[in-house]
């Protein structure tokens, strides 16, 4: 199978989000673009394969990022989109299930960190 393909299929399923169920949520974190600068930003939903977050600067598809929460290493993504300060990204590798429901019970939708 070529890599290529994977990758397409990989993202198509991310943007759909077929692949997990999307929580809406508020998490201040941060974003960095692979040779820039990191930024404070806010993810506005999270799924195991992905989220989106707001980015004032335009962020480029197939550009590598890493994103950064609370209490977490960083988090290697791609960006898949990005439209009027909004980008969504799929991460490098699926977020196990168990660290994606820790971060969602970390936070109440309302961007406070709940330390466990």
């Amino acid at each position: 199978m070529n890599n290529e393909r994977v990758t397409t299929r990989y993202e198509i399923a991310a943007q759909e989000d077929r692949c997990a169920p999307r929580t809406r949520i508020t998490i201040p974190a941060q974003l960095r673009v692979s040779g820039g600068r990191g930024f404070q930003t806010v993810v506005h939903d999270l799924s195991l394969s992905g989220f989106s977050a707001t980015a004032i600067n335009r962020m480029y598809p197939r550009s590598i990022c890493w994103l950064t929460l609370p209490g977490l290493e960083a988090l290697q993504a791609e960006v898949v989109w990005w439209d009027n300060a909004i980008c969504g990204c799929a991460f490098s590798q699926l977020l196990s299930p168990i660290v994606h429901d820790n971060i969602i019970a970390r936070f109440r939708g309302d961007g406070i960190y709940k330390p466990v």
